[in-house]
């Protein structure tokens, strides 16, 4: 009979302890915001967030026109566009992002990326339903306009980690937000 009050207790710490953990780890609307402000340079990484300036590789100085891109880890159910709570609590702080003055007259390409397992075909309809998901949410959320939101799927195309087929790894689950100007 105290087993189960035990278990009980157990799992609330483990839930504390996961919430306190993505509190931790999710990037701040200040980090996203400085992420998705065009500048020169090339990628930093911050709390969690690898904030890219030049379209995805490192950029010369000289390339400050191209569009400033940040890389979110995004959780979704396994083999779903459903959202995880650590995925609402990445989004909100987008959403957030999005919203500030600095980012308000902007256009963003939101992209749907998946790692190797499964189909190529699978996996570019999955990553298309995940990308629409998250612009779904921030227009619900956070009333930005779908005209500022252009989800794409990706599929397995531009792995953040390069992996054979059939493997599973996370860093490439993941939805790149990229800035494309007024």
């Amino acid at each position: 009979m105290r087993l189960v009050p035990i278990l009980a207790g157990a799992a609330l710490l483990a839930g504390v302890a996961a919430s306190a953990l993505a509190a931790e780890t999710a990037p701040t609307p200040a980090q996203i915001v400085k992420g998705l402000t065009p500048t020169p340079g090339g990628p930093v990484t911050t709390r969690g967030i690898r904030i890219v300036h030049g379209g995805g590789a490192a950029a010369p100085a000289a390339s400050a026109s191209r569009p400033a891109s940040v890389s979110l880890t995004v959780e979704f159910a396994t083999g779903s566009a459903t959202l995880t709570a650590q995925a609402r609590h990445t989004l909100d702080a987008l959403g957030k992002a999005l919203n500030d003055p600095k980012l308000a007259g902007d256009k963003f390409r939101i992209e749907g990326h998946t790692d190797t397992v499964g189909s190529a075909a699978g996996n570019l309809a999955l990553s298309q339903h995940r990308a629409a998901r998250v612009a779904q949410y921030l227009e619900d959320r956070f009333s930005i306009p779908a005209a500022r939101l252009t989800p794409v799927g990706m599929g397995e195309q531009g792995l953040a980690v390069a992996t054979p087929p059939q493997t599973p790894n996370a860093q490439n689950r993941r939805v790149v937000v990229v800035n494309l100007g007024g």
